[in-house]
């Protein structure tokens, strides 16, 4: 069975209701932060007061977000889960904070209800670091930062009890870097062997394609993005193009994972309807390119959703969508619901 997911937040599916009620009952659900700049002016103990009170938030909220993936439909229980559960982890004067006695009881707590939850309920869990995370820069200071970066990833994927097998955790980043799929391969001895067995590389829409995944297969599942896909090679690649195969071959045995997108509905007052194929020749004689990079609400092009379809007999889809669960529960019901 094909698992469909969604990425890190919650949206509520009442929407007449105020901003303000929507807020009340979305927070609940959603992680907080903070910045640097206020725990640097806070006192010692208002900063770790200040950061107690975000990670039990956050985790509790976590737990709340899988509680409501457990009354969706088996098909659905995917998630990703946000980076920001423990704000500033990986910062060299925010980090030994974390290593006190009550963070690491509050953290060794939770995250294991989080872990046994997801196995309890079957949801296929997933973290995607951000865009600094940057494996393949030639600048050392930010191969450093991008190592901490992924190793607080590698560390609560460790405490929810995940990371022991090959892909039983997916922890996706791009390649980036003007070092490229080389960078990497010169710091991936550095990474734990948790962070080597969760982590997974993605094409980009600009620099790193394809076939620069692909080159690093030997190290990583390749998960493909078909709308980065799309703007990188001009079309959308076939479902049986070769390299399809070579990418369910890096996964070694575990369902591969895809991610999904559409770019912004306003295209559709440009005259790009919801039914047709929507083609990259034709939209860059109306728009530039780095008008597609931004992520639609919702799946609004009928002709792209049947496309994707055609991956499910072998991909579970990550769908990467503003409306974030509800997006994806409206694709349910239009496709699989309702055919």
């Amino acid at each position: 069975m094909p698992r469909l997911g969604f990425a890190c937040m919650y949206r509520h599916p009442h929407r007449s209701l105020s901003v303000k009620a929507l807020e009340a009952i979305e927070r609940t659900f959603n992680p907080r932060t903070t910045t640097l700049r206020w725990l640097s002016s806070a006192s010692t103990e208002a900063a770790r007061a200040k950061l107690l009170e975000l990670v039990q938030h956050n985790l509790d909220a976590q737990l709340r977000l899988l509680a409501y993936v457990t009354e969706l439909p088996p098909m659905l229980r995917m998630v990703r889960l946000s980076s920001d559960l423990l704000p500033l982890y990986s910062h060299l004067n925010v980090g030994p904070i974390y290593r006190d006695d009550e963070f690491q009881a509050l953290m060794t707590e939770r995250f294991a209800a989080i872990g046994k939850l997801a196995r309890d309920q079957d949801i296929r869990l997933s973290f995607h670091p951000g865009q600094y995370c940057v494996l393949g820069s030639d600048r050392p200071e930010v191969v450093e930062n991008s190592l901490a970066e992924f190793e607080y990833h590698a560390d609560m994927i460790r405490l929810m009890g995940f990371g022991q097998r090959f892909q039983d955790f997916k922890c996706n980043v791009h390649i980036a870097g003007r070092l490229g799929a080389q960078g990497v391969r010169e710091v991936w001895p550095r990474l734990s062997q948790v962070a080597r067995n969760v982590i997974t590389f993605e094409n980009d829409e600009k620099t790193y394609g394809v076939d620069d995944c692909l080159a690093l297969a030997d190290l990583a599942p390749v998960v493909l993005d078909i709308h980065h896909c799309w703007i990188h090679e001009g079309d959308y690649i076939d479902p049986h193009d070769p390299r399809v195969a070579r990418i369910i071959d890096s996964w070694r045995g575990v369902r591969p994972t895809m991610h999904y997108s559409q770019p912004p509905e306003s295209l559709q007052a440009l005259g790009f309807d919801a039914d047709s194929k929507l083609t990259l020749q034709a939209l860059l004689e109306k728009v530039n390119k780095r008008d597609l990079y931004p992520h639609s609400a919702q799946m609004w092009n009928d002709w792209t959703n049947r496309y994707a379809l055609q991956f499910t007999d072998r991909f579970d889809i990550m769908f990467e969508a503003k409306d974030k669960n509800l997006a994806t529960l409206d694709f349910y019901r239009r496709y699989v619901e309702r055919p």
